[in-house]
């Protein structure tokens, strides 16, 4: 049997979620599929962070902007190769074509909100959600098997198509091994001087994407900061500087600047430290499909703060504390709580490390690999 997967972003240097949920699932099909042959389709950029195995190629397929590469230079390559399949993993494929496809729609936000004009996404984001947004629908009706990563997304997508549920099947992200090992001393103070962080601190992972809930995130950390005795300071990832000092000014909060730590891209494998050596993680998005985040921080022995909605419950089950993510109070009181009570953050903490190992890469591997086999097996 011959598999084609698309890995369009998997060489850019700065990946994000559907990347390296992509990379994962072909990492661990070296390992656990021989009886298949797979031709992993990538367009060329810095981060070579695949090699070709006996039983999975990587190909370097170039083709100019994404619509163009997608629509017209893969579907080419795929049947150049023979593929008895295509696997698209990031929510888009080529629209034509009849080789069988299966398609990872991790969720369908960009269907709900139209953000061309969108101010709050950057200009990449509006239009990337624009070209989803009239391309997914037919591919719902297209693909033999459609994969989403829980079942909150689930019910979501069968709803919004109105589709036969059957159609949509569920298979959970994982959790790297690296995050559930110790982070040693020296690599502490390597991170700790790498990024100029603080003593002790508050960890948010967010970024421009009005779903990470961002500036929400500083509006509680000044609620927190004005009710708490012993200030702790924020670590903030991938946001801009220019919009924590907006969201400052508009408060009248400038003098919080000295507390709040901006960083710029985590390289993943800086990421385990990171959390490891954070007071509590805070991910209160207004909207996940999955939440890989969570259990990456749980995996380090971290409390994480997150939401009551759409599918962060699922994932954390009652190893998080879950707040309404559209109220700063809320976010601001649980900040306090856990900080003001070590034993309760320390349950969290066992809890977290228990909920994390239910998840992992080798297990969503498999699942897809019988998708695979099946689709295969119902075309011949």
């Amino acid at each position: 049997m011959k598999i084609g997967i698309e890995g369009q972003r998997l060489f850019r240097a700065k990946k994000h979620g559907m990347d390296f949920v992509a990379l994962e699932l072909i990492r661990n099909i070296q390992k656990l599929d021989k009886e298949n042959e797979y031709f992993v389709f990538v367009k060329p950029d810095e981060d070579r962070c695949l090699e070709s195995t006996d039983n999975v190629k990587i190909i370097e397929l170039e083709g100019g902007l994404f619509p163009i590469w997608e629509q017209i230079a893969l579907p080419k390559a795929v049947k150049s190769y023979g593929c008895d399949l295509i696997h698209c993993t990031s929510n888009t494929a080529p629209n034509f074509g009849s080789i069988p496809l299966i398609l990872t729609l991790h969720d369908i936000f960009f269907l709900e909100t139209f953000s061309l004009f969108t101010k709050s996404y950057s200009l990449y984001q509006r239009f990337g959600n624009t070209y989803r947004r009239f391309t997914v629908p037919p591919l719902i009706h297209k693909a033999k098997k459609v994969i989403t990563v829980s079942e909150s997304e689930k019910s979501r997508i069968v709803h919004f198509f109105k589709i036969d549920e059957k159609k949509v099947k569920v298979i959970y992200n994982g959790v790297s091994d690296k995050f559930h090992q110790p982070v040693s001393e020296e690599e502490k103070i390597r991170i700790k001087e790498l990024y100029g962080l603080p003593e002790r601190y508050i960890f948010h992972l967010g970024n421009t994407d009005p779903k990470k809930n961002t500036e929400r995130v500083v509006e509680a950390y000044i609620r927190y900061f004005d009710m708490c005795e012993h200030k702790i300071p924020l670590v903030m990832a991938d946001y801009p500087e220019i919009m924590v000092n907006l969201i400052l000014t508009n408060h009248g909060r400038m003098d919080l600047k000295k507390y709040i730590y901006r960083l710029d891209y985590i390289v993943n494998n800086d990421l385990p430290a990171i959390y490891t050596m954070a007071e509590i993680f805070l991910y209160p998005s207004l909207r996940e499909s999955f939440g890989i985040p969570l259990l990456e921080a749980m995996s380090c022995g971290t409390a994480v703060i997150s939401s009551n909605v759409f599918a962060m419950p699922e994932v954390a089950e009652d190893a998080a504390y879950l707040i309404d993510p559209a109220n700063p109070e809320d976010l601001a009181a649980a900040i306090q709580e856990l900080i003001a009570h070590p034993e309760l953050r320390q349950a969290y903490i066992e809890k977290g490390l228990i909920q994390s190992r239910k998840f992992s890469w080798q297990k969503m591997a498999m699942e897809y690999i019988e998708v695979y086999e099946s689709i295969v097996n119902k075309s011949t």
